[in-house]
């Protein structure tokens, strides 16, 4: 689905052309009527190029560029939810089963996690030597144990913290 932004933007683009279009034969007709001289008719499709037409144009490809992005903005949040919902539905599921089902490279699925992570909206470890993401309430998980294999943790970033043993990653 494309963005009103978009959609917005590709409509000025097009008449913006129209506009120089239309001007341009408009000016051919009065030239050959009239008699008018070249340079009149060239000067009056430079004038309509410059007020007309180049804003038109310039407003509608920065529209369209934004409404682009909205786009992919608005795929990534949609990536991300279902990524969320497949995990906190099942408890517990494969990178590699979230990977062919979202058809997203392993990567793409990490990046997802991290940003969900950062805006707070998962909690739970992934165990990436398994290649397993798990859903769990920070209540749930022993406190200063690995959930996976029971080693010390440590702080790594912002509510992310690692096994120093199994590199597995719990998200708080």
């Amino acid at each position: 689905m494309s963005s009103p932004m978009r959609l917005l933007g590709l409509a000025l683009i097009a008449t913006g052309l129209l506009i120089l279009l239309l001007g341009g034969l408009w000016l051919a007709v009065q030239t050959v009527e009239q008699g008018g001289k070249l340079s009149t008719a060239v000067f009056g499709l430079a004038l309509i190029a410059v007020l007309l037409t180049l804003p038109c144009l310039i407003i509608g490809v920065l529209l369209l560029r934004h409404g682009q992005a909205q786009d992919r903005d608005l795929l990534q949040v949609e990536q991300e939810k279902r990524l969320l919902t497949a995990v906190l539905t099942r408890g517990e599921v494969s990178i590699s089963d979230l990977s062919i089902e979202m058809d997203q490279p392993r990567e793409q699925i990490q990046d997802y996690v991290y940003d969900l992570v950062g805006k707070g909206l998962f909690t739970g470890y992934v165990d990436w030597k398994r290649g397993v993401l798990y859903a769990r309430e920070v209540a749930d998980m022993p406190q200063n144990a690995c959930p996976s294999c029971g080693g010390p943790r440590g702080l790594v970033g912002k509510g992310v913290v690692r096994c120093e043993y199994c590199g597995a990653e719990t998200f708080l």
